[in-house]
């Protein structure tokens, strides 16, 4: 299992169109194979920056997400809004503490 970073910079205009759209779709996202956990986070002082965090079984599961028709969709809405270019990342978990 491994977690993907995804960092998106909006419009300031395109914020409430993103938020309206990740709504309608964080369910589809979180119930696609493979993916085990998903959450949106917002940048405390730059209310246009988010993240999302999501956990995938594997890269396969992963990689299945984003050549599928849900992910073509959601990235066709989502990335005329962006301020500047998003920034991903792969990461595995070392350590955990409760």
């Amino acid at each position: 299992m491994f977690t993907r970073i995804v960092k998106m910079n909006f419009k300031a205009e395109e914020v409430d169109s993103f938020l309206s759209n990740f709504e309608q779709i964080k369910k589809k996202i979180r119930n696609f194979p493979g993916c085990e956990f998903l959450q949106l986070y917002r940048d405390k002082h730059t209310k246009t920056i988010f993240f999302t965090y999501s956990r995938w079984k594997n890269e396969a599961d992963l990689e299945a997400y984003r050549h599928s028709d849900l992910f073509k969709g959601v990235w066709a809405e989502t990335k005329p809004k962006f301020k500047e270019k998003a920034a991903a990342w792969s990461v595995d978990t070392l350590h955990t503490l409760d």
